[in-house]
């Protein structure tokens, strides 16, 4: 089954990490994809810049605001299939700035599916994240966990769902919210933890600063995601829904830490820095995500190990000119 072949989609954010890889995981299953990057002065298409010229040659590029309704509403023209992926997601720039991330992740979700509505969308897909659980009271944590905004950006990530839930209710739009759990890859931002800890070795450091390293987080690498997002859309039943895309096993910070300095500088020790620890009641100490509801409903599964996963990632900060694009040496907030 092949339902988006021939169909128009737009991927908002598909300038950043997950939106990149979903953008080509699209074109490969014959979408004609039109690319929502946000508009900056330097005429930059984030990650997309990357792509060989046949590629590109391939994309529609809009470049916009997600905060802006008349430009959203526009680039949504003639569009049969949304992935709305546009958002601000650190969560330490979160805290001393939540303004932004209302105005981004809620009202820039509100402006999707109002268009939406309005425009007529065949399929509307809200991208989460599993930080809306906040830190496990069971796991494997199902869509039914309760929702514990323990950050401004949690909260407005909640909110954002809760928005796309309504209009589902309220008016019959035909969204599906996807809650990808802690993935990783390939362009990923420097303000996760594998490309922290990665670019740290690569650049020749013997010690390395993180912070709290007793969480636990199920990581799922980003090619995985990509045919959770684009099974799900496949998937007419899962309208109405919330669906966890997860690994369903977890790994601690250190032992993950502990991995990467085996494997690309056994000689490197960890540091704590203070500055990237958390606030107590504001970190998500267990994430691990049940994917029983997304395995029901598509024959999605994993293809990738945690070891297969990293070493792709690690094999791709490897070239220089992917490492060149990061600050290793500063605190990536």
């Amino acid at each position: 089954m092949n339902v988006l072949k021939g169909q128009k989609v737009l991927v908002t954010g598909a300038d950043g990490f997950i939106g990149s890889h979903l953008v080509e995981g699209l074109l490969e299953a014959g979408a004609s994809v039109k690319a929502f990057v946000y508009y900056n002065s330097f005429n930059s298409w984030g990650w997309l810049d990357s792509f060989p010229k046949e590629t590109k040659d391939r994309l529609e590029i809009f470049a916009g605001d997600i905060r802006d309704p008349n430009g959203v509403r526009t680039a949504m023209l003639g569009v049969d299939v949304v992935f709305h992926l546009a958002a601000l997601i650190a969560i330490p720039f979160s805290y001393h700035s939540p303004d932004s991330y209302i105005d981004t992740n809620v009202k820039g979700t509100l402006n999707i599916v109002q268009a939406a509505r309005d425009l007529k969308i065949k399929r509307v897909l809200v991208t989460s994240t599993s930080e809306v659980y906040g830190t496990a009271q069971y796991i494997p944590i199902d869509e039914k966990h309760a929702r514990q905004p323990q950050s401004p950006y949690s909260a407005s990530k909640i909110g954002a769902d809760c928005i796309a839930e309504s209009f589902y209710r309220s008016f019959d739009l035909p969204v599906t919210i996807v809650r990808p759990f802690n993935t990783y890859g390939p362009r990923q931002s420097a303000r996760a933890v594998i490309p922290t800890i990665i670019t740290q070795l690569m650049s020749g450091a013997n010690t390395i600063d993180l912070g709290d390293l007793r969480p636990t987080r199920d990581l799922l690498f980003v090619k995985d995601t990509v045919q959770g997002f684009i099974a799900i859309a496949e998937s007419e039943k899962l309208i109405g829904h919330d669906v966890n895309i997860a690994t369903q096993s977890e790994i601690s910070i250190r032992a993950l830490a502990e991995e990467l300095i085996k494997q690309i500088n056994p000689k490197a020790t960890i540091v704590e820095d203070k500055q990237r620890l958390r606030p107590d009641k504001s970190e998500v100490f267990r994430l691990y995500g049940s994917n029983a509801k997304l395995k029901e409903f598509t024959s999605w599964t994993t293809k990738y190990t945690l070891e297969q996963g990293l070493r792709e990632t690690i094999q791709w900060f490897s070239n220089k000119e992917n490492l060149a694009r990061y600050k290793a040496d500063i605190y990536n907030v």
